[in-house]
């Protein structure tokens, strides 16, 4: 499980994603009295809930090394996930006077580049496993 390297960078993707809540991605001057002037995971439902899903869909892909099309699928499917969760954190900007990206919102888009070099983990052993199947 954790002797595959692509099991390392779901693990840190999924570790990010938790830190992600209580870091700030941006931080600015709000432009409605009740937003917080700092913008975290924990800022609205749906920053919440995409920044569950792809905590959660890179720990349980770390489990699926057994069966490597489905753990391709849920790495891809958090990665879309991830992809969603950044969209979603630019919409939100619009809350904002002013203000300016900080320096840990790098965490936020690392956990997009794990996901893809898990992915090309995941591809790598699934070739080199049918590099192996066609020696037999």
């Amino acid at each position: 499980m954790i002797q595959r390297i692509q099991s390392v960078w779901l693990l840190l993707a999924a570790i990010f994603a938790a830190i992600t809540f209580s870091i700030p991605f941006y931080v600015g001057t709000p432009a409605i009295a009740d937003v917080s002037p700092q913008l975290t995971a924990k800022s609205n439902s749906l920053l919440t809930v995409l920044t569950v899903i792809s905590g959660l869909t890179a720990f349980a892909a770390i489990f699926l090394f057994e069966n490597r099309k489905l753990q391709l699928k849920v790495a891809i499917a958090g990665l879309l996930f991830t992809l969603g969760l950044l969209a979603d954190y630019i919409v939100q900007l619009k809350n904002f006077t002013t203000g300016a990206f900080a320096l840990s919102c790098i965490i936020h888009f690392g956990i997009l580049a794990f996901y893809i070099l898990a992915i090309r983990g995941i591809r790598a052993d699934a070739k080199l496993i049918k590099s192996l199947d066609r020696l037999r």
